[in-house]
This record gives structure tokens, sequence and C-alpha cells, in this order.
């Protein structure tokens, strides 16, 4: 691959980055703020996508597609959390559980077939991977999902920040201490998990427009993608000091990272059937960053050189 095909493809890296980045803080939220491993997405991932194209092939507003997509998620997310909270089933095995019932749900969804294309020229679709170039500016894909991921940053800044939200932070930093202090910590918990997998299952709403297609396998390793572009957020942002919007922001420019850097390592001749090994490497790397930093590298740069014992 040349450089001028390099370059004529980071445009669509971009936003593909984008639209896993808004995946990538529904991870967030379960990682992050409820300090819960959800495997869910792996299913919601899909179920967002065959639930927007099913709606819109049965002639629903892409706008209307898109709530039902994050309502949809909402219900799996509710799922794993009753499994969870009022079964007691740790939160990793919850997860797995209705990602597995998913499968069957979205085959049902997409009426018992493996995937389901939808025309961009028969359709108004809000996103495209034909909207990258050569559209007004208004109708670039880039740009309204880059809007969408603002209007979304913005509302869960609020949100965390009344009462409730508050109370899904406390839940997530102590439980015991949110227990003690009257919070309803498994209400949060089932409140939490529905608000990530909705965000997921909408950003799948976005993904299957943007290939035209939604596809029974395609949350597959979506959980992967989605802590790569938090853990990128981090070790590339981490010095920054920042808000909890600023946090969510860094989420979703780490997911532009990901991708970016999976199109830069294909540059170099790999075959595509190594692209889930190539993931898995570049997720362990930014991983092992900081552990490597603190471990060998901590007092370089610091006056005097290294520091002594």
């Amino acid at each position: 691959m040349s450089i001028v095909n390099l370059l004529n493809a980071l445009p669509g890296a971009c936003a593909q980055g984008l639209i896993w980045g808004i995946m990538a803080i529904g991870v967030y939220l379960t990682y992050r703020i409820l300090d819960l491993a959800d495997l869910t997405v792996d299913g919601t991932m899909c179920t967002g996508g065959a639930v927007c194209i099913f709606m819109m092939l049965n002639g629903y507003n892409v706008w209307v597609a898109l709530f039902v997509a994050f309502l949809a998620g909402m219900l799996a997310g509710m799922v794993t959390g009753i499994l969870h909270t009022f079964l007691g089933i740790p939160a990793i095995l919850a997860g797995i559980l209705t990602q597995l019932g998913l499968y069957s749900v979205n085959l049902r969804i997409l009426g018992n077939k493996s995937n389901q294309a939808i025309n961009v020229d028969k359709y108004d679709l809000l996103i495209s991977l034909r909207f990258i170039k050569d559209v007004p500016f208004y109708r670039n894909t880039i740009l309204i999902v880059a809007v969408i991921t603002v209007i979304l940053i913005a509302i869960l800044y609020w949100f965390f920040g009344t009462e409730l939200g508050c109370s899904i932070r406390a839940t997530g930093s102590n439980v015991n201490m949110s227990r003690a202090q009257g919070i309803n910590t498994d209400f949060n918990k089932v409140l939490g998990l529905m608000i990530s997998n909705g965000i997921v299952a909408f950003a799948s709403g976005l993904y299957a427009q943007y290939q035209g297609f939604a596809d029974v396998n395609a949350g597959r390793g979506a959980i992967v993608i989605g802590l790569a572009a938090v853990i990128i957020g981090q070790v590339v942002f981490g010095r920054i000091h920042a808000n909890f919007a600023c946090k969510l922001l860094f989420v979703s420019l780490g997911g532009i990272i990901y991708y970016l850097v999976l199109q830069v390592v294909m540059w170099f001749g790999l075959n595509s059937n190594d692209l889930k090994l190539i993931s898995a490497l570049v997720v362990a790397t930014f991983l092992a960053i900081p552990h490597l930093k603190e471990t060998y590298f901590k007092g370089i740069g610091k006056k005097g050189g290294v520091s002594r014992a």
C-alpha cells in the first residue's frame, strides 16, 4: 500500500474511531465508574445495529431507529444487572450469559439471517462510509459523529453531576460505604449497566449505518476495542489534569488513535486475517506502558538522573 493510499484511508479510520469512541464511553462507565467487568457489550454491539436497521427498513425515521436501539441496549443492560444484583451472579458471568442469549435474539431481529443490508440510496441514513468525501460539510460523517459525541459527553457530564449520578459514582468507588450512607447500590448498578449498554447500542446503530449493514458477528471482540480506547486515552492524556467531561473526551480520542494505529500497521502490508492479533498486541502494548514507565523509567528525566533507593 502506498503512502497515498494510507492518507486516503485515514478519514475513514477517523470516522470509525469516533463511532467506536462512543461505544468506548459506554465501556468506560462500567469499567471505570462502576468498577464492573461487563461483557454484555459484545452482544449489545450487534443488537443496536440490528434494531436500527430493522426499524429503518420498516419505514421509521433514523432518529426513531437510533432511540429504539438505545432502549434495546438499556434492556440488555438491565438483564445483566438483574442477573448480577438480584440473582447474585458475578458481573462477568452475568455479562457472558446475557451476551450468549443476545446472539439468538439478534438473529431473530435480523429475520434469522446472519446480516441485513440497507441501501444508502433508498434510505435517509444519518452517516455512511460514502459520506466521508465529496459531500456537503453538514453531511460529512466525521463532523456528524463528532457533534453527537460532544452532545453525549455534555449530557453525561450533567447527569453524573446530579444527585443520582453522584450516587452511581459513589457506588463504583466504594460499595460498602455507599450502602452505609443509605444508597441503593443494587439499583445504581442496574441503572449504570443500562446506561452503558444503551450508549453501546446507540453506537452500534451508527456503525451499522456507516457500514451499510448489520451483522450478527459485529460485536465479536467489541469489549477489546472499547477497553483499548479507554486505556489509550488514559495513557496518552493521563498527565493532563482533567474533569469528568475531558476524561470522556479522551476516551473518544483513544478510539480514533486506536484505529489510526491499526491503519498504519496494516499499511506495512500485514495480512487482514491478523487484525484480531494486531488488536490484541496494540491493547497489550498500551496496557503495559504505565507499568513499564513506573518500573523501569520512573527516575529518568528527573534532575540528577535515576532516583536512588
